[in-house]
Order: structure tokens, then C-alpha cells, then sequence
């Protein structure tokens, strides 16, 4: 029996960011960075004694409210993450121990904005299998611990936020999580788009905080163009891969890099826009916590039903990307 999604949740900071602040600290403005990447505002969770693991955590606490089950139910806790609180212990062991999910183990899951999609596939398996009956996803990151607010090439495009489902087997065949395609490229990925500083490496010292290591370095350039090309490449696949068609997809639910990136794709698939699943207006990149966002804005406005078809798309620093088609049970 395959896995299903039954629950989804969300989690976004107050404080609200929008183009008009950056450009009080920044050499933009609220135009050129609308334009190009489809942007507004962004969410900063600001209290420097909350991390990834308290939004995770929220975003647990979430999904046991609305599925009407208790912690110690929990399986499996699987959190995608390129911000964990600390290098370890993991930000699901830290997750598992705040809601108190007694009979659960986890793991943290590192593939920068394809964490979401490589732990859905991931967690999936365990369903499939039959080691778990529950099992929680969530991609979650603070990505402003890690941006430099000096650099308007990176500084523009990150926001705070998680989002998360949990996984159970279907009720019948031909729903749930059905087919799943993930790649990487380490040998032209690694130098685009990367924080070199913190790793075992580049441990911190005064010499990486001077340079600045700790903050996230890319090429945009490259990253953009190698996004395009391998989000709508594995999107097109899923469609052959499953007979799918422009007019069977319900939504794309690509990940919330750039505007232009989702809108290639979309064409690549001969979609209209309406079919896109887009807030990346209202909350930036959140990494690994785009796509259950967008899962969950879907879920709570009631735009997908049992049988809706859904293709989830992602490219990450690694590069990693990968799809994944769902039919929502």
C-alpha cells in the first residue's frame, strides 16, 4: 500500500520583512527585486532563542491538533534542514523530545531546498514497507541566522518558516504517494551555491568570521540557469512517467525559488498559472519549507480534494532535485 498524505501544517514567524525595509540597509529596491524574483516580504523569526527546531516543533504540535492523535503515536520524525539548531544532536531528536513522541526515532535529512521532497519520498518507503504506520516530514529552516544582510544578492531572497505533513498508508490503491524521481550533482553543484564556514573543513574561528564564511555564497547566474533546466526536465518526467497530462495535473507545486523558474516550468508542462501553487510573494525562499507551506495553504483554502493530482518540484544547493506526484487522498 503506498503512503498517503493525511495532515498537513504550517508554521511562519510574525515579523514581517518586506522589500521597503531592505532597502533602508541594502543598495535595491522594492521594483528590482519584485521583478525579478516575484518577492514582497519575507518572515524573520527574530528572537535568537528560537531556532529550527521551535518552528518544527510548532508545526508538530500542528499536525498531532489536527490529525486528533497523540504524540507517542508517532513512528518516524524526519526533519529536512540546512539551519539545524546545532550540527547534533538532530533537530528531530530535539522535535521528538519537545512534543514527547515517547515510541518515535528520527533523523535529520540535509539537501538544502530539496529537503522536503527527499524526505517525503524517504518517509514514504518506511510506510510502504511496513516499519511505520505514522511518520512526520517537515522541512524547516531559519534562514536568517545564516544570510548576510551586506550581500543584496542573497540577503533579498530567504525567509523563516516550516511546514510539514504526516505520512500513513492509503486507504485504497492508487492514492497517495505515487511515484518519485531525485538527483544530485555533486561534481558541478557543490561550488554555485554553498556556506563554506562551520563544517569540520572550515570550523569557526576568527579567521571564517572575518571572511565571512558562515553566511550563504551563490552564483546566482548558475544556480538560475541550472534550476530551470532541471525543475522543468524532472516535472516533465513525472508527467511521462504517469500518463499525466496538462489537463489531469490539478496543481504543479514547485519549490518558491523565483518567479521566473516556477513560470518556465509551468510552460515546460503546458500549464496555465492558475494551476500553480505560488506564495512566494508572501514568504520568500524558506528552503526545505516551501513546498509543505504551499502543501498547507493548499489543504486550508480547500483547493485539493481526494483524486487531485499533484506534481511537487525542487532544486537545491548540491545541486539535489527532484519530483514526486501525489494523488491526494
Amino acid at each position: 500500500m503506498k503512503a498517503a498524505i493525511t495532515t498537513t501544517a504550517k508554521y511562519l514567524p510574525e515579523e514581517v520583512l518586506t522589500n521597503k525595509d531592505l532597502e533602508r540597509i541594502l543598495d535595491t529596491n522594492d521594483e528590482w527585486i519584485t521583478t525579478r524574483t516575484g518577492i514582497r516580504e519575507r518572515r524573520i523569526l527574530r528572537d535568537p532563542k528560537k531556532a529550527t527546531a521551535y518552528m518544527a516543533t510548532e508545526v508538530a504540535n500542528s499536525l498531532l491538533e489536527k490529525r486528533g492523535i497523540s504524540a507517542d503515536e508517532i513512528d518516524l520524525i524526519i526533519v529536512a534542514t540546512m539551519t539545524p539548531d546545532m550540527i547534533f544532536p538532530s533537530t528531530a531528536c530535539l522535535v521528538q523530545g519537545n512534543i514527547g513522541a515517547t515510541n518515535a526515532w528520527g533523523f535529520d535529512l540535509s539537501a538544502a531546498c530539496s529537503g522536503f521532497v527527499y524526505g517525503l519520498h524517504t518517509g514514504a518507503q518506511f510506510i510502504e514497507s511496513g516499519n511505520c504506520k505514522k511518520v512526520m516530514v517537515i522541512g524547516a529552516d531559519k534562514m536568517s541566522s545564516i544570510l548576510d544582510y551586506e550581500d543584496r544578492t542573497t540577503a533579498i531572497l530567504f525567509g523563516d518558516g516550516a511546514g510539514g505533513v504526516i505520512l500513513e498508508a492509503a486507504k485504497e490503491d492508487g492514492y497517495g504517494v505515487l511515484d518519485a524521481r531525485l538527483y544530485s550533482d555533486g561534481l558541478n553543484g557543490p561550488n554555485h551555491l554553498l556556506m563554506s564556514g562551520g563544517g569540520s573543513l572550515h570550523p569557526a574561528s576568527h579567521e571564517t568570521v572575518d571572511q565571512r564564511m558562515h553566511f550563504i555564497r551563490q552564483d546566482g547566474r548558475q544556480v538560475f540557469k541550472a534550476a530551470v533546466t532541471a525543475m522543468a526536465d524532472v516535472a516533465v518526467e513525472m508527467m511521462e512517467r504517469n500518463g499525466l497530462t496538462s489537463d489531469t495535473i490539478d496543481w504543479l507545486v514547485p519549490h518558491q525559488a523565483n518567479q521566473r523558474i516556477m513560470h518556465a516550468t509551468a510552460e515546460r508542462m503546458g500549464l496555465p498559472e492558475e494551476k500553480v501553487m505560488m506564495n512566494i510573494q508572501n514568504y520568500g525562499n524558506t528552503t526545505a519549507g516551501t513546498i509543505p507551506i504551499c502543501l498547507a495553504e493548499l489543504d486550508e483554502q480547500k483547493k485539493i480534494q481526494t483524486g487531485s493530482n499533484l506534481v511537487l518540484v525542487s532544486f537545491g544547493a548540491g545541486y539535489t532535485w527532484g519530483g514526486v506526484y501525489v494523488r491526494w487522498q
